[in-house]
């Protein structure tokens, strides 16, 4: 993802300030507009902590972290930062989600449709299910759907990701299905929150700066 961010950087406006990796020190970012942090999640709560004590908003797209969130966003308000986070930085999956909100709340008084949740990631994927699995089920939840929902999770080879819904009865099938060809639309959605994040205060998702409007 770092490389990626890297190499797609000047598309939206922005240069390298610093690349920073474990172990190395975090006062490479100072002066930095946005610091945008793709790590594991042990580190996300200490490395926004940092951040934020530096003055510097960050785009955060590390999953599994989310246990921390209480500790991030206090980091974020004490010192009067910024900070965007998503499960999922690609808009296609994002937009996805709202679909399948739409879907669960136009079946949720349809008691003849059970519904599941799926998901494949590469091997290396330390979290499974993948943090925008667990979004995809809360906000079905959200959205009325009181039934019990099946979720799976597999790792395997090199696979960027894919996110499946499905709602099946006895008369018919209804799936809805996510596949991201490869990582870039991460990076793009990362990147387009660092734009946005400029200016601003407080804790948002990326899913209110795609449909802010």
């Amino acid at each position: 993802m770092g490389r990626l961010i890297e190499q797609l950087a000047p598309e939206y406006g922005g240069t390298i300030h610093a690349r920073i990796d474990v172990n190395d020190d975090f006062h490479q970012a100072k002066g930095a507009d946005v610091a945008v942090e793709f790590s594991v999640p042990d580190a996300v709560a200490g490395n926004v902590e940092t951040l934020a004590a530096m003055g510097v908003p960050v785009v955060v797209g590390t999953t599994g972290w989310h246990a921390q969130m209480d500790r991030v966003w206090m980091a974020v308000e004490r010192h009067g930062t910024a900070l965007v986070w998503s499960p999922n930085f690609s808009i296609g999956a994002n937009v996805f989600s709202r679909l399948v909100r739409e879907a669960a709340r136009l079946l949720a008084d349809e008691p003849q449709y059970g519904a599941w949740a799926w998901e494949i990631h590469h091997h290396t994927k330390k979290d499974a299910p993948s943090g925008t699995l667990l979004k995809l089920v809360e906000e079905m939840k959200r959205a009325g759907y009181a039934r019990q929902i099946d979720a799976g999770s597999n790792r395997a080879g090199a696979h960027p990701g894919t996110h499946e819904i499905g709602f099946d009865s006895a008369a018919d099938t209804i799936t809805l299905r996510h596949a991201a060809r490869s990582r870039e639309g991460f990076a793009r959605g990362a990147l387009k929150a660092a734009q946005w994040i400029a200016g601003k205060k407080g804790v948002f998702e990326f899913s209110d700066i795609l449909f802010e409007r």
